[in-house]
């Protein structure tokens, strides 16, 4: 598919596994020049060494100032900016700490506000931008097991809204989008530990999650990281331009499971040319991403 990137320069940061480094590899897949991002030297050689093409990497810890100041003075500007770092980890309530609220707030609210605030004033001047924050359905749906982790989460939907009603018809759309449980090197790593822990097989701790913690689940296991479906081709795309509070929903035929993306961004001043354009788009992604078996249900207003 061409989403017309080639030439642009994005910044996926935690970018070295998961869901951060597929967004990565399709972005560098559609012809922009993308900066990796992740905490150690050895881990971003790695990700860029796999993902190829016009990459380049920076490591720098962004949960603090003084990474954020390393990875400003290596990045100059930027088209495309992806929040995507993000930590998580279970913990009752009763024994989250004070240090623990302000470590989780730091590293997935305040990294993405450091990063927007950076690099927006110039797509501003050039009235082109597009900013992703990675939010999770654990921003609605809050985890008892890890409400310091949905509480983030929910502060990015509220940052992304409020960046984007800010800066209208702009030419920068501000978007969050919410994946369910994914199956990255983190959530991996998790369950492994938790499987020892417990003396039982992954498949087990797996099937317990969702059979406890998340009923609701159709598909009852974690999503494949690389088996994004189009919402987020969707955000990046520099066309179309969509209207304010434009929803879009669309059913995972395989697993019954509602995605939605609200387009928080500015659009044209023809509602309906902007809606058809995004029509248009959604039905070259339905062909293109066929392996997501995703289906568009509607878009309202």
């Amino acid at each position: 598919m061409d989403l017309r990137l080639k030439g642009k320069r994005a910044l996926v940061t935690g970018s070295t596994a998961g869901i951060g480094f597929s967004i990565a590899k399709l972005l560098a897949s559609e012809g922009a020049f993308v900066y990796i991002n992740g905490r150690t030297e050895e881990r971003v050689k790695k990700a860029v060494a796999e993902i190829g093409g016009k990459v380049e990497g920076v490591a720098a810890d962004l949960t603090t100032e003084q990474g954020a100041e390393k990875l400003f003075a290596r990045v100059e500007k930027l088209d495309i900016l992806v929040n995507n770092l993000g930590i998580f980890e279970v913990r009752p309530f009763l024994e989250i700490e004070d240090a623990e609220w302000r470590r989780y707030f730091e590293a997935n609210v305040l990294s993405g506000v450091r990063m927007t605030r950076h690099y927006l004033p110039r797509m501003l001047e050039r009235k082109w931008g597009r900013i992703i924050f990675i939010s999770s359905e654990s921003g609605l749906q809050i985890p008892a097991e890890m409400v310091h982790y949905g509480m983030t989460k929910t502060a990015q939907l509220a940052v992304a809204r409020g960046i984007a009603e800010s800066f209208p018809a702009s030419g920068v759309t501000v978007n969050s989008v919410l994946p369910g449980p994914t199956g990255s090197e983190g959530v991996s790593t998790f369950v492994d530990g938790l499987a020892k822990q417990q003396g039982k097989t992954k498949e087990d701790v797996e099937r317990d999650f969702f059979e406890h913690a998340r009923p609701s689940s159709l598909i009852k296991r974690l999503r494949r990281p690389m088996r994004l479906p189009p919402w987020w081709f969707i955000c990046a795309a520099k066309q179309p331009r969509q209207p304010p509070g434009r929803r879009f929903e669309w059913m995972e035929e395989s697993s019954g499971r509602l995605h939605s993306l609200e387009f928080l961004g500015h659009g044209a001043a023809d509602v309906s040319q902007a809606s058809q354009r995004a029509s248009k788009l959604i039905r070259h992604l339905r062909r293109q991403q066929e392996s997501s078996r995703s289906r568009l249900l509607r878009g309202y207003r």
